[in-house]
């Protein structure tokens, strides 16, 4: 076997059994995994320096082929009812099929960390296919200093074969790709499919497991901080504004994804950013449009212009799914730690396509914990073939297919921390006002980032609220702008007894939705739901 690069002489591919590719590059830089990616036809380099690539049938995760392997250490940790198992047979079999699948191929692997806390890190080895996701998976992860590599010694193993195709009846999955993960001996194997997004959501898996049992929170958010050093952590399901809210020119971006809560404040999981494209602007969203003219960056599933090079963000031809990712250095004002204190500002985002809720409103940290374990957001109509009006979404912890361990146990360590360092506690609908989605309108992005200013600067707290009379929460009545307007929803709809009819429809989701949650909280959370007057804390 052929190798080429730096590693560690004494930590190599036979450590998981990789001896036979025909040549591996460790830890090939940027430039050098461009340049691979365009000589091998995997992509196309776009106008001011970025890396066009398209994943094929596969455009999102695939999260009914993903698989934990059932053992007796993870028998009663996993959260079984939204984890899918594998038995240890089959995923040493599936192991054993996929090196030899790696044989004779040219391989690109990549010593990276998971999470900024030296702390709380995850040594991360990734075995890649393709040279272009061995680029992702570098601008995704924290990429140690070159020195460091000599040293180097993996905890945590993904092996990324897109090529390699399952067999359900001899490797135990669903169809022909597979996200297999052995959370106790750290190794994920991943085939068929080009998806990049796989590879990070392992780590997040991987980190969510292990983070609980030594008191740090593993959160699906986006965090920065003001000038002033204080925090806020973005909470919220793809499409409701984590990381356009989170990249803002007036406060130090610390990630857009995936971070922990620890001992000595929030830390981010990644070292980059895969954010979402789809009709993408300059004005509305000039940070993230910056990084799309910016060298490596790789855009995935974006149309590019095939004589011009040039990039059409509003193109949805592959998918609605576009993204970019890239290192978080060319976010301008991005942190160059990832670390910051404890958070000052939790902010709950729901892109509400019902039109009920408000456009911000503060919580109680029962609250938190009830909208926290719901997870809620809105599919719009036209999204899905037959889906006519809204749809509630609710995906718990908002993040359900990285959570491999029981909602319980991230809510009750979540509520823990806010109580703690008292924190203060938002939820803010990015979703739809006057109506709901197709009758009403979306919720101005101004808007949004005018009163959640208003909510971390304290300009909201040092004035009058009301109890929201459908979900119990605290809604301020003005804002002292140009938006008090929008801060009662039912006074935004032309028929206000339509509001109290789609309001009743979304607070019985609510609730039938909690249902699987009641037996795991206290009353002071079950009190919290939607209906009904929350406790005073």
């Amino acid at each position: 076997m052929n190798e080429t690069g730096l590693r560690n002489p004494a930590a190599g591919a036979d450590l998981i059994g990789l001896t036979t590719p025909a040549i591996i590059h460790w830890n090939w830089p940027e430039a050098s995994l461009y340049e691979a990616a365009l000589l091998k036809d995997e992509g196309l380099a776009v106008a001011d320096g970025p890396l066009a690539v398209c994943t094929g049938a596969h455009t999102g995760r695939s999260a009914k082929d993903k698989f934990i392997v059932r053992t007796r250490a993870t028998e009663d940790a996993i959260w079984w009812d939204n984890n899918k198992a594998t038995d240890p047979g089959a995923f040493e079999r599936l192991m054993a099929d996929m090196l030899a699948h790696a044989s004779g191929r040219t391989l690109y692997a990549e010593d990276l960390f998971g999470g900024a806390d030296p702390e709380h890190r995850l040594s991360v080895r990734v075995y890649c296919e393709y040279a272009w996701h061995a680029l992702f998976i570098r601008h995704l992860l924290i990429r140690p200093e070159r020195a460091a590599l000599a040293d180097f010694v993996p905890e945590m193993t993904i092996i990324d074969l897109p090529s390699f195709r399952a067999d359900p009846s001899r490797h135990g999955c669903r169809s022909d790709a597979v996200i297999a993960c052995d959370l106790e001996r750290k190794i994920v194997l991943i085939g068929g499919t080009s998806y990049a997004g796989e590879m990070k959501k392992s780590v997040f898996t991987q980190l969510n497991y292990l983070l609980p049992d030594v008191g740090v929170m593993p959160m699906h958010c986006s965090a920065n901080a003001a000038p002033d050093g204080a925090v806020t952590v973005f909470f919220g399901l793809s499409g409701t504004g984590k990381t356009t809210l989170s990249a803002d020119p007036d406060r130090t971006l610390i990630g857009d994804d995936e971070h922990g809560w620890g001992p000595d404040g929030v830390f981010n999981f990644e070292g980059g950013c895969y954010a979402k494209t789809i009709r993408l602007s300059a004005k509305a969203e000039p940070e993230i449009f910056g990084t799309t003219k910016r060298f490596a960056t790789v855009l995935e599933n974006v149309v590019v212009d095939p004589a011009t090079r040039i990039p059409d963000f509003d193109d949805s031809t592959l998918t609605e799914n576009t993204r970019c990712a890239y290192p978080i250095h060319y976010i301008p004002n991005a942190s160059v730690t990832g670390r910051a204190g404890h958070p000052n500002h939790i902010v709950m985002l729901t892109a509400d396509a019902f039109g009920v809720l408000p456009p911000i409103a503060r919580m109680t940290p029962s609250q938190a914990m009830y909208h926290f374990l719901s997870g809620y957001t809105a599919k719009v109509a036209g999204t899905e073939k037959g889906v006519n009006e809204p749809q509630a979404t609710f995906s718990t912890c908002f993040g359900a297919p990285f959570m491999p361990r029981h909602p319980a146990v991230y809510g009750n360590l979540l509520r823990k921390l806010i109580a703690e360092h008292d924190v203060e506690c938002w939820l803010v609908n990015t979703g739809w006002t006057g109506g709901a989605y197709g009758v009403g309108h979306r919720m101005p992005i101004a808007a949004t980032r005018a009163l959640l200013t208003d909510a971390l600067d304290g300009t909201l707290s040092a004035g009058s609220f009301r109890t929201d009379e459908n979900f119990g929460v605290q809604v301020p009545v003005s804002d002292d702008g140009r938006y008090s307007h929008l801060l009662d929803p039912r006074a935004t709809w032309a028929d206000p007894d339509a509001y109290d009819r789609q309001a009743r429809r979304l607070v019985d989701m609510f609730v039938q939705n909690f249902a699987k949650f009641e037996d795991h909280v206290d009353h002071t959370v079950r009190a919290a739901a939607p209906g009904t007057v929350a406790a005073a804390e």
